[in-house]
């Protein structure tokens, strides 16, 4: 294990400990910026929030290429998946020091990862060809961090070419998982109210009739279980299987009370494909609306993530090239239960979330991000620098040649700045 790789790990470590919810990252961003200075990036704060920009200047002709990573955690009492939590404990020494707050999502990882990629490519020899933009994100699990960064306009101004970002899934440590064309299901979230009746109840009843009828639009069911979880997360992988979901509908709904008594169903629909969600969103108003009822809708939906077919495509293979075929894993078809907010990102430039493989079953590590029982093997980190710090450099080399910039380089090692980086977790 390398020096960088053993700073990093501290590094996740103290986030780890010192978890902050979406909106809060103040500590977290406060670490970033100092390694970024410390490794010679320029680098502003407080960007729609606590937001961190850095950048890396190379060769002033070159194309510009951006990174994302998050920063927020998770509020262990609402998000995490209702799974029975086990008494193992996988961060003993680091665990979480604040109540009801965890990294439970890898966003821990995800920042130190985005630290070491910065760190390698700027510390070494060789002159990067173009600019990298890394941009650390808050608020992502509240799906408000992107938005806040972009209306700052800071990103925009930097004008990438192209956007990526990591995030962890239950995949073996030591692969990578690409999507091309896939990504994660666009957001709608309705509240249906009936007219009360003169029945004291009535309203609530009926109510919860037509909320199960609702409840009908739904395709797939969040899984009961870790090993129902894994059995999904999987299913991606085969043709197969991943062929029976190409198009899928998660219902979400809950009930609440009205200022003026009468009950309100929530209902958040998670939907793929993106051309789906206002289609959905008007089947549901005619069901309601044929009832008698009223549906509100508090915002415009939120946008289906969304990864460029070419430049997903591209940088599996490069990953197969430079990590080895069994290093890089190709998902089929959309992961139907989270959202994204990088899906703002991906609207300013093309790019792709990649999957980053943290799992280890002979230790008991699931890698199941929102599980009570997340946890990751923190090989992965050295193993994302790598892979990300090989990619990004290739990725300017070909937007920066004479090629159209959706091809992808061949090599039996991932290359960093100024030296060889190997690509092995």
């Amino acid at each position: 294990m390398t020096n960088l790789d053993e700073g990093l790990i501290e590094l996740r470590r103290e986030i780890h400990r010192r978890p902050e919810l979406a909106g809060e990252e103040r500590e977290t961003a406060g670490l970033v910026a100092q390694h970024l200075r410390e490794a010679g990036l320029e680098v502003t704060t407080g960007v729609g929030g606590h937001g961190v920009v850095a950048v890396l200047d190379g060769s002033a002709d070159g194309p510009t290429v951006a990174y994302r990573a998050d920063m927020d955690a998770v509020d262990t009492r609402t998000s995490a998946l209702p799974f029975p939590r086990s008494d193992r404990a996988f961060d003993e020494g680091f665990a979480s020091r604040v109540r009801g707050v965890a990294h439970l999502c890898g966003h821990d990882l995800h920042t130190a990862i985005g630290v070491g990629v910065a760190r390698a490519l700027a510390q070494g020899s060789d002159p990067v060809r173009g600019r990298l933009v890394f941009v650390f994100q808050p608020a992502e699990e509240s799906l408000r961090g992107a938005r806040a960064m972009l209306d700052t306009g800071l990103v925009q101004s930097l004008a990438p070419r192209e956007f990526y970002a990591l995030h962890c899934s239950p995949f073996p440590v030591g692969t990578i998982g690409v999507s091309p064309g896939y990504g994660l299901p666009g957001l709608d979230h309705l509240r249906i109210t009936l007219p009360g009746g003169d029945e004291a109840g009535s309203a609530a009843a009926a109510l919860t009739e037509l909320a199960a009828e609702v409840g009908e639009f739904g395709t797939v069911g969040y899984p009961r279980s870790l090993a129902e979880y894994q059995g999904v997360f999987h299913s991606l992988l085969d043709p197969e299987s991943a062929a029976s979901i190409q198009e899928s509908v998660c219902l979400t709904q809950w009930t609440e009370q009205a200022p003026d008594g009468r009950p309100v169903a929530n209902v958040l629909l998670r939907v793929w494909p993106q051309e789906r969600l206002l289609e959905l969103r008007g089947q549901v108003k005619r069901l309601v609306e044929a009832a008698g009822g009223h549906v509100e809708c508090p915002g415009d939906p939120f946008p289906a993530m969304v990864n460029s077919t070419d430049l997903s495509t591209a940088a599996g293979r490069y990953l197969s090239a430079a990590l080895g075929p069994e290093s890089v894993v190709w998902a089929r078809a959309s992961w139907p239960f989270n959202c994204e907010d990088f899906a703002l990102f991906l609207q300013e430039a093309p790019g792709a979330q990649l999957y980053l493989g943290v799992a280890n079953a002979e230790a008991g590590m699931d890698g199941a991000p929102h599980s009570p029982d997340f946890a990751a093997d923190e090989r992965a980190i050295g193993h994302g620098v790598r892979a990300m710090a090989g990619l990004l450099t290739d990725r300017l080399g070909v937007r920066g040649g004479d090629g159209d910039g959706l091809g992808a380089r061949s090599g039996g090692e991932v290359r960093g700045r100024g030296a060889v980086i190997p690509g092995s977790a």
